[in-house]
């Protein structure tokens, strides 16, 4: 398989993930498996770097994502998604629009719920 993104290091904003060729709107990115986690933990996690970098995954789990799949910054105007496939234990980012080679790859955080904000000030 080749290898079609890279992680780059952002200055003030850590790493993120950029295409290393051009991809068309629909074209699948990754096919991100994930480690499935019980909400349960939520407090243990939400005290760990793992906080920022886990998925929603149903009601009462959450995942993280392998792969590059956790590395996708946050933007209100993404480029990618990524929808949950719970049976196949994966998430696939897809493209939202065309991808232009050399440029960061994003998704939305707040997935269909737009009016949720960010734990954190977008850059």
């Amino acid at each position: 398989m080749a290898i079609t993104n890279e992680i780059r290091r952002i200055p003030r904003k850590g790493r993120g993930v950029f295409a290393l060729r051009a991809y068309r709107p629909g074209e699948v990115i990754e096919r991100a498996p994930v480690i499935e986690l019980d909400a349960k933990r939520w407090p243990q996690i939400r005290r760990t770097v793992l906080a920022d970098h886990v998925f929603e995954w149903g009601k009462t789990r959450m995942a993280l994502a392998l792969g590059q799949g956790s590395l996708y910054n946050h933007s209100e105007h993404p480029n990618a998604h990524g929808e949950p496939r719970i049976r196949e234990r994966v998430i696939e980012f897809t493209a939202a629009r065309r991808i232009r080679r050399g440029e960061e790859i994003t998704i939305d955080y707040r997935g269909d719920e737009t009016e949720r904000s960010v734990w954190f000030k977008a850059k």
